[in-house]
């Protein structure tokens, strides 16, 4: 049994949404959907400064769906279709169960992580991605699997595999050796929206 869980090193992300790229292929995904991006702090646009010149600073917040110890969106689905899996602690939406009412994506603090599909359309006529990414269908809910079809043939997810400044970790929360696990250690971390007590599983490394 692994509890699977994410650590980002916000000192070593560079803003260059390779993260956010990969994951968008790899699930084959729809125009105007995604389950992660990069948002930069503090600026008015994507990669603007914040601050006055010449006291200007930059660094930039991934984010996705946290996959909560506790999450908000279980409760208020009324159809069961967003579940937790008690062994892995991944949260996910079962396309046939949704019926797009939106009660996960209203009550999730996590703006954005979640998006309703109504019709889905491609920028590509060909199927590109993994041969098993989630399907996508319209007037449903969808967000972030941890890439559950990779880690179940041993694999990492999408958004780790090509990140050039290795800001991600990945692993078994509960295994002090796993990758996760050392990457928290004796680190301060942060997570986001933590006094609504969800608890989640991705930790933000400062």
């Amino acid at each position: 049994m692994s509890r699977y869980g994410m650590a980002i090193d916000l000192k070593r992300c560079i803003g260059c949404h390779t993260c956010s790229i990969a994951c968008k292929v790899a699930n084959n995904m729809p125009e105007n959907v995604r389950y992660s991006w990069v948002r930069t702090v503090g600026g008015d646009a994507s990669d603007t400064a914040s601050g006055d010149f010449p006291n200007c600073t930059m660094s930039y917040l991934p984010v996705q769906c946290q996959h909560c110890e506790n999450p908000a969106c279980l409760d208020v689905c009324p159809t069961g279709a967003t579940s937790k899996d008690e062994e892995t602690g991944i949260v996910s939406v079962d396309s046939e169960l949704c019926i797009g009412c939106e009660s996960c994506i209203k009550a999730c603090p996590y703006e954005g992580v979640r998006t309703l599909i109504k019709s889905p359309e491609y920028y590509l006529d060909v199927v590109v991605g993994e041969y098993d990414a989630p399907p996508h269908k319209g007037g449903t809910v969808e967000k972030c699997t941890f890439c559950k079809n990779l880690i179940d043939r041993g694999e990492v997810p999408a958004c780790m595999q090509l990140c050039p400044g290795r800001a991600r970790y990945w692993g078994d929360l509960d295994d002090p050796e796993s990758d996760v696990s050392k990457a928290i250690a004796g680190r301060e971390t942060m997570f986001l929206h933590e006094e609504g007590g969800t608890k989640p599983s991705v930790y933000y490394l400062q």
